[in-house]
């Protein structure tokens, strides 16, 4: 009762909305970045904390602070030490989990993954609980322990790093207003300086051209973060290349060829951390094709291909919308993915475990079946023809770098990748633009990288394919959500 006639004077006397008196009472307008390990293999899982940091303004939202949208297959929780209460509660994803459903982990090898949770500053000890989603529905704990802010151990300070440099390059108003993104430069040497700010306009104007981002640009703010690495590039492993970078990215992350991630999480939350953010770009100078996108963790993208500016849009869909792939016939690094059986919590693909309560039923035009027919046949040929050429054309590649060929021979054969990338490109986006259902919604099956059981909304999308220069209807909905989620 006197907790709630404080936050009942508190805004009458300043006008504050409940929420976000609700907010001050609890926290601090401060981030605690809360660092732990997360080790096991596909059937084990343990965290240990690591350090504890105290530093920088909140960015999130002073008002959503346990309505988190339901992606992810865990939460970060922040519970009241006496009565249990949530506090804070914010759904992610996590390298970690990719690692689980890879074959090293169903082998039984365990590894340890860097992982760091930002929280609004608590005003008082609280209790930190990581839960992960059950294949029943909801979620159950994984560890919990106690978090005092005020403890001696906590790291305090907000000390910038001088080798750190910011470009405020779009300020639309209060972070806690609007969705914050740190653009983290990767494999750009000092000397790459002048292409890093170049790269950082010309992609920021790549992401607003595209819907929903263009229609909502006034709610976002950009910056570009530099921190020079000691060599242009990043980690090649199959090409036998290797460089000393800012945050460590690699190619071949969970044995995929063009996936990028990095382990080292702390390097890149140190960089970031000079601006308020809600999300990571790590933008990567480097012409190979390769990216990647983990929800609520960071995506990366290399800024020098033929599909740069689709990989920059398409990677951000995962990590800050929540979207899942819609593709299913390129290799990944995964086993089931997605369990057999049980829905998937991202908004653009489903089980469909039930017909008559589609996800997207509402943008599905009476008397389309469900699922919907599609010319999947002809599709996956063209697919299919294209996946022994691709390989065999990367590991030419892989070869002449490895052997130390000679540079005009490597690039004769990287072009020769590229041109035939997009001739097969542009034969399926052909053959989908001329299928029966091609702009409807609908009910698909192929998605998730399962080309059975698993269905998506349209038949192309940015998160199915390269060609197209719109997201559908389904993925736009759910981005509109997230970015309103954000911006209120």
């Amino acid at each position: 009762m006197i907790r709630a006639i404080r936050i009942a004077l508190v805004c009458a006397l300043a006008g504050a909305q409940p929420a976000q008196a609700v907010f001050h009472d609890d926290f601090y307008d401060r981030t605690l970045r809360i660092d732990y390990y997360h080790t096991g293999n596909a059937t084990s899982e343990t965290v240990t904390l690591d350090r504890i940091y105290d530093s920088g303004t909140w960015a999130g939202s002073l008002v959503h602070l346990t309505d988190s949208p339901d992606y992810g297959a865990y939460r970060v929780v922040l519970r009241d030490t006496t009565d249990g209460r949530a506090l804070f509660v914010r759904g992610f994803d996590s390298y970690f989990k990719e690692y689980q459903t890879s074959s090293p982990a169903h082998n039984g090898i365990r590894k340890t993954f860097q992982e760091s949770a930002l929280v609004p500053t608590p005003r008082r000890p609280v209790n930190f609980v990581l839960e992960k989603r059950k294949r029943s529905g909801g979620f159950g704990e994984v560890f919990r322990a106690r978090v005092d802010p005020g403890d001696v151990s906590v790291i305090r300070g907000d000390q910038p790093d001088p080798l750190v440099s910011v470009i405020r390059s779009q300020i639309s108003g209060d972070p806690h207003t609007h969705a914050d993104i740190a653009i983290v430069a990767e494999g750009y040497t000092e000397s790459d300086r002048k292409k890093f700010t170049s790269d950082l306009k010309r992609f920021i104007g790549v992401f607003f051209s595209v819907e929903p981002m263009k229609s909502n640009r006034d709610r976002f703010n950009m910056y570009g973060v530099f921190r020079a690495s000691a060599q242009s590039g990043i980690d090649e492993p199959t090409h036998g290349v290797y460089r000393r970078t800012a945050v460590g990215c690699t190619f071949h992350s969970l044995g995929s060829e063009r996936y990028i991630l990095t382990e080292d999480n702390r390097a890149l939350r140190d960089i970031a951390g000079h601006v308020p953010y809600d999300a990571i770009y790590i933008m990567i100078n480097h012409h190979r094709y390769g990216g990647g996108g983990i929800y609520n963790l960071y995506c990366t993208f290399t800024t020098d291909n033929q599909w740069s500016e689709y990989l920059m849009v398409h990677e951000f869909g995962h990590s800050f919308f929540g979207l899942a792939d819609e593709y299913y016939s390129s290799s990944t690094a995964y086993t089931d993915f997605y369990t057999k059986g049980t829905e998937p919590a991202e908004p653009n693909i489903t089980a469909l475990l039930d017909p008559a309560h589609v996800k997207w039923g509402e943008l599905i035009q009476p008397g389309t079946p469900i699922p919907t027919p599609w010319e999947k046949s002809g599709y996956d040929k063209i697919a299919l023809e294209w996946r022994p050429i691709r390989k065999k054309l990367n590991d030419r590649v892989a070869k002449l770098r490895r052997e130390g060929a000679r540079a005009a021979e490597v690039r004769h054969a990287e072009q020769e990748y590229d041109r035939t990338d997009l001739m097969y490109a542009e034969r399926m986006h052909k053959y989908l633009s001329k299928c029966r259902f091609a702009g409807k919604v609908g009910v698909f099956e192929g998605a998730g990288y399962a080309s059975k059981g698993l269905y998506r909304s349209e038949i192309d999308c940015i998160m199915f394919s390269k060609m197209p220069h719109r997201f559908c209807r389904a993925c736009t909905r759910a981005m509109n959500a997230v970015i309103r989620w954000y911006s209120e």
